[in-house]
């Protein structure tokens, strides 16, 4: 299988794998690969590169995913080695302003 055609394959797994919590995601509309959509869509508000290799130079893909992103959309790059789980890295103030709408509630003692 050559590089295209694995990265095809990882962009179909991710789509189920993502389709198994519960989301519609399928491939982006990519042919020429250079024309910035996302390689995953389905995941409102995220720009999905999706990236199923060896050895990846994340720094690369990161950088690829905030290039092409649309406004209002959060980078994020979706990875895996052969035999291990899906990965997720984005830059660290995107993560922020996801966990910012999701953190627990503290309560200071005696409320």
């Amino acid at each position: 299988m050559n590089s295209r055609q694995k990265g095809t394959a990882g962009e179909r797994e991710l789509a189920r794998k993502l389709r198994e919590y519960g989301y519609n995601c399928r491939r982006g509309q990519q042919y020429c690969g250079a024309n910035g959509d996302a390689d995953v869509v389905g995941l409102e508000g995220i720009h999905i590169e999706c990236k199923r290799v060896e050895r990846l130079n994340i720094e690369d893909a990161v950088a690829q995913a905030v290039r092409d992103k649309k406004a209002g959309e959060l980078p994020a790059v979706f990875h895996r080695k052969n035999n291990h789980p899906w990965l997720v890295t984005m830059p660290l103030d995107d993560w922020i302003r996801l966990y910012r709408d999701f953190e627990p509630v503290t309560h200071e003692a005696g409320d």
